[in-house]
């Protein structure tokens, strides 16, 4: 089954790039040229990704990624900017963006982002293909589903994006050890270096806010001062 893409950007040109090019690699591709239509389109359809300009008429590509978000949508979301400032990158990454490019960028490595966002976005294997069920992962009062990649806090469904679960994910299989930010930038983000320095801080921060009963005192996900963060169970 071909996997679906929405892209919001609002230069026709791009958006036709975009568009042919995705289609060539085997994807469905669908284009908004605004954010009221993009936000509109990425809830009713529930692609499997969304290409999200920025700086785009009607409603900007910060405030569609908030409604997204607020609306419960998990949906993995590369942005495009413009911008190279890192704090609006940063404000990005804080509304729940995966993953963003900046302006103008290669088509080869788009692609490959694309690829590696849909990857991780993947469900795993049906009961009826695996061996077994995985076993949930439990620590605190947070239970995580590894068949559904759902997360719940006190049996309420905590709406964590793709990137905060699996930043999650690398920090519980790590068994307590500490992690520096450039090895979980390479195994969540699949690069070799640091993108923005912020970058992980600022999903740990999200998953403290979402899943730690006090997120100024985690329990749970902790600070390795010059180091990195461990996962305590």
């Amino acid at each position: 089954m071909s996997r679906r893409i929405l892209v919001v950007e609002d230069n026709p040109d791009l958006a036709f790039g975009l568009r042919n090019n995705l289609e060539i690699e085997g994807y469905e591709v669908d284009v908004a040229e605004d954010g009221l239509t993009g936000l509109d389109l990425a809830l009713r359809t529930a692609p499997d990704l969304l290409v999200l300009d920025l700086m785009l008429p009607g409603l900007d590509g910060y405030r569609v990624l908030q409604g997204l978000r607020q609306q419960g949508s998990a949906v993995p979301v590369l942005v495009l900017t413009a911008r190279g400032d890192e704090a609006d990158k940063v404000r990005g990454l804080k509304l729940g963006a995966d993953d963003y490019m900046t302006k103008p960028f290669g088509l080869l490595e788009l692609l490959a982002r694309v690829e590696a966002l849909l990857r991780r976005a993947a469900p795993p294997r049906s009961a009826a293909v695996s061996d077994a069920a995985p076993t949930p992962i439990r620590f605190g009062e947070v239970e995580i589903d590894l068949a559904t990649r759902c997360t719940r806090l006190r049996g309420d469904e905590v709406a964590l994006t793709p990137k905060e679960l699996d930043l999650l994910l690398a920090l519980i299989g790590r068994g307590g050890r500490i992690a520096t930010r450039v090895e979980l930038m390479r195994e969540v983000w699949g690069h070799r270096a640091a993108i923005i320095s912020r970058t992980v801080d600022t999903h740990v921060a999200e998953l403290r806010r979402k899943l730690e009963l006090d997120p100024a005192n985690p329990r749970h996900i902790l600070t390795v001062r010059k180091a990195g963060y461990r996962f305590q169970g």
